[in-house]
């Protein structure tokens, strides 16, 4: 199984990067928001799941863990493929898919390409109870001004926008009250939680 994969992007393309590790070029199908901030000579890690079939091997990549876990849960549903599965990660962030599921909500699936309303439902039933609905604004969230801008910063520094909002919310979460109410604070806190490998090749 082929987890993860980090390497120098040689091709981006809509629907996929190709990475090459170690002298050998990896196809990798990717949502549409990471194919578009990768660029070419740029370090690239993604989370990968490994797709076995008698005629292919497939690989599936994302920018986050969680995005991956998702991406499996989905596979666990009848009628859903990879493709499919990738489809509704691309349309969708974690939060709204769990937001759906926990609604019993078919309406977001069924607007992705490949999935009709019979499989839309099973997905808003079969993930009952594997996914986490989002929680409700607390007094340790960063307000949401604040928070926007530092999102907004970190993409404009090459980061998926799943990736930066999740990063946002997370370090916020841990943030004091006053680098929560400072926005060069809590970009600085993200930025190093992140790392600098993706902001320095976006700066080049």
């Amino acid at each position: 199984m082929i987890s993860s994969l980090r390497g120098s992007v040689l091709h981006a393309g809509t629907d996929g990067v190709v990475l090459e590790v170690s002298g050998v070029g990896y196809s990798v199908a990717v949502p549409p928001d990471v194919a578009r901030t990768a660029h070419l000579g740029q370090e690239l890690f993604l989370h990968t799941h490994l797709v076995v079939r008698e005629d292919a091997l497939s690989l599936f990549g994302f920018a986050s863990r969680d995005e991956l876990e998702v991406f499996g849960i989905l596979l666990g549903v009848s009628g859903v493929g990879p493709k499919s599965a990738l489809g509704v990660l691309s349309g969708m962030t974690i939060d709204q898919i769990a937001e759906a599921v926990a609604d019993e909500n078919a309406a977001p699936f069924r607007k992705v390409s490949g999935i009709g309303p019979k499989t839309a439902k099973l997905i808003a039933v079969q993930l009952q109870g594997k996914l986490q609905a989002p929680a409700a604004p607390s007094a340790a969230s960063a307000p949401v001004g604040i928070a926007d801008q530092v999102v907004q910063a970190i993409i404009g520094l090459g980061w998926p926008e799943r990736t930066a909002a999740d990063a946002v919310r997370q370090v916020a979460d841990e943030a004091s009250d006053a680098d929560r109410s400072s926005v060069q604070a809590l970009l600085r806190l993200t930025l190093a939680a992140l790392g600098p490998a993706k902001a320095g090749s976006a700066r080049g």
